[in-house]
């Protein structure tokens, strides 16, 4: 199976009743990828997740792990995957040993080792029982018990919840590591931030279906920027007219404030000319980016004539 699509969705619909959960996905995440499935709450993504596991049964279309189909090969499949679900469950009166143990049988797999490091990576006492542990222990502990039988590919829904900024940091570097050993990431959360500092490609998904699927330094190549021009006399700057890819917000004495629409070496070659006391540009403004793009995503799905020709 090496060398297949890790995942692979077709036109994959999930319907409860009436109610839809997803509506015509279409993805494909390749071996090794770091890839970001972001939505808002509601928006599919654990219906998606579902799915891929064998836990629903798809009502039209398909969708394969590893070129298995997930309803009908769900048991092999399982071989090769761990999960963390976002509504994570452990039984109360049991250890991290004891629920790594029972992992571990019904794996048909020694796991003591690899718990054992993972628990040492999180910084977690595997001796206390569940219903001793804060939220934060129990997400540690839903982690090792995903990553202890080092699986091919690693769906994680809302993984970081609960953990500090630390051990935040200490997940997205060892997921990142995974990756990098040919390991597949399937990243889900409805926070842009969250996804942006691990993932290399990201799909977005809203009320049931896909409105985005691209690498992320595409979609940073189309996001803003804001920048910040403090000219060296406010009569200087009052006869200056902006360049194109400029969008100025405010003015405000010898400062200028707003938007950066093109590219930011244009901005830097334009200000070089200019009589400039000093210049920022800031981050690309992904959250507004995805803002703009659910909003207009929604009304095309809805009204097709909205989106022109």
């Amino acid at each position: 199976m090496r060398g297949v699509s890790a995942i692979v969705t077709d036109r994959l619909v999930r319907r409860y009743g009436r109610r839809t959960g997803i509506e015509d996905l279409s993805l494909r995440v390749d071996e090794g990828q770091l890839f970001g499935f972001l939505g808002p709450n509601g928006a599919g993504k654990t219906t998606t997740i579902r799915v891929l596991l064998g836990f629903l049964r798809p009502t039209e279309g398909q969708a394969t792990l590893f070129g298995l189909d997930c309803w009908r090969d769900t048991r092999r499949i399982k071989q090769d995957v761990g999960y963390l679900p976002g509504d994570l469950r452990l039984y109360s009166a049991m250890t991290g040993r004891d629920l790594l143990s029972t992992f571990g049988m019904i794996r048909r797999r020694d796991l003591t080792a690899p718990g054992r490091d993972l628990a040492d990576r999180f910084s977690l006492d595997m001796g206390v029982p569940v219903r001793k542990m804060s939220r934060g222990m129990r997400q540690k502990l839903g982690l090792i018990l995903a990553l202890a039988h080092e699986p091919r590919l690693l769906i994680l829904d809302e993984p970081t919840a609960s953990l500090d900024p630390l051990m935040q940091e200490e997940l997205i570097g060892y997921l990142r590591r995974l990756a990098s050993q040919g390991h597949t990431i399937f990243f889900s959360s409805h926070t842009l931030s969250e996804v942006e500092r691990l993932c290399d490609r990201i799909a977005v998904v809203r009320e049931g279906r896909l409105v985005a699927d691209e690498p992320l330094e595409q979609i940073r190549a189309r996001a803003q920027r804001q920048f910040t021009i403090r000219w060296a006399t406010e009569a200087v700057q009052a006869k200056v007219e902006p360049p194109g890819f400029l969008q100025v917000d405010q003015r405000r004495g010898r400062t200028w404030e707003g938007n950066l629409t093109g590219k930011a070496i244009d901005l830097v070659r334009w200000a070089a000319k200019q009589p400039i006391e000093d210049l920022s540009i800031g981050h690309p403004d992904l959250e507004s980016l995805f803002r703009r793009y659910y909003d207009q995503s929604v009304v095309e799905a809805r009204h097709p004539e909205a989106g022109g020709s």
